[in-house]
Formats: C-alpha cells, sequence, structure tokens
C-alpha cells in the first residue's frame, strides 16, 4: 500500500488513498465470541428473606411455661429427655459457634440471632453461645436483650434448649443453645 504524500492533498485525499485497497470482511470471517451475561443479584428475594427472619421473632412472645428462674436461664422443648438440660448446663456440649449482641439495639440484636440461628442450621452447628450482656450499659441497669432473647429463642423450631453459660463461658451474660441435628 503506497501513499503518495503530496503537500497539495487534503488530509480526506491521504486517508482515500491510504485506505483504498481496504475491503469489509466478509460475515463469515468474523470472530463470536460467546458472551456471558452475570447471573442477576436476586435483591428483593434477599430482602424479602431478612424481613421474613425479622418477623419470625416477636417481642411480645409469652410461653405457655418456662423452666427459668429468677437467677438461671433454662429451656427445653416438649419431648426431649431433662439429660439435655443438665448436660448443657454442664458444658458437655461443644461451642461450634458464637455471636455478641452487646452494643445492640433490641431490633439489631433479633435480626442477628434469627440470621445467626439460620447460618447455624444451614451449617450444621448443633451447640451455640449467645452473649447477651447482663444490661449494665442498658437504661435502668437492667439485662433487656437478656429477656427478650429468651422469647426469640423459644420461638425458633431449631432450639432444642438452652441454659445459662458456665462462669468461664459468660455466666449469666451469656446463654448455651442446643439446636436440632439437620
Amino acid at each position: 500500500m503506497a501513499v503518495t504524500t503530496n503537500d497539495n492533498l487534503s488530509d480526506v485525499d491521504i486517508f482515500s488513498q491510504a485506505v483504498k485497497d481496504v475491503r469489509p470482511l466478509a460475515n463469515d470471517d468474523r470472530a463470536v465470541l460467546p458472551v456471558k451475561k452475570p447471573k442477576p443479584i436476586p435483591k428483593k428475594f434477599i430482602r424479602d428473606e431478612q424481613q421474613a427472619l425479622v418477623d419470625s421473632l416477636s417481642d411480645y412472645y409469652i410461653p405457655a411455661y418456662d423452666l427459668e428462674t429468677d437467677e438461671e436461664m433454662l429451656y427445653l422443648r416438649d419431648g426431649h429427655s431433662p439429660d439435655i438440660l443438665s448436660k448443657l448446663r454442664k458444658g458437655k456440649w461443644v461451642v461450634q459457634a458464637n455471636i455478641d449482641l452487646h452494643g445492640l439495639v433490641s431490633d439489631e440484636a433479633r435480626l442477628y440471632v434469627s440470621t445467626f440461628i439460620s447460618d447455624c442450621k444451614k451449617r450444621g452447628v448443633r451447640c451455640a453461645r449467645i452473649v447477651h450482656g447482663k444490661g449494665l450499659g442498658s437504661h435502668n441497669r437492667e439485662p433487656i436483650l437478656k429477656q427478650k432473647l429468651r422469647g426469640w429463642l423459644m420461638q425458633k423450631d431449631e432450639v432444642i434448649a438452652y441454659a445459662e453459660a458456665k462462669k468461664q463461658d459468660g455466666g449469666s451474660g451469656a446463654v448455651i443453645v442446643l439446636l436440632k441435628a439437620y
């Protein structure tokens, strides 16, 4: 491809001369690259799942009965052996997962607990510890989350039992939760 340069030629003439032998490619000659579309992110579904988790726990749940005293948090779902509670209180189950609710307000804690229980179910976790604190930083220095957590856990079908943690595991500021095997 020879391009003649002449001071009298315009840029358009020079370009036309440079491309005069160029011919378009036939459609058959084009490389076709497969276009992979990214998978859509189901944002609405994710929001609905989170809302369902929040809605699954009520702050106003009142159990027909429970085993709790003023001193210790205890719960055993109907149909399970009392030995479970005894073993749970003695620390015979290995804690496989933990969360800490310190610094969370009630709504945040409810979502966190619900999500945590759901994640434990998916991962096959049987025993978990939830640190709720003793309420020393709350208004009137009362354990608000401790009382709410009690009701939340009773509402979850995955929860078989829970007991106050041993002193070295958080004592009255934490519970050890036994979950169903899936």
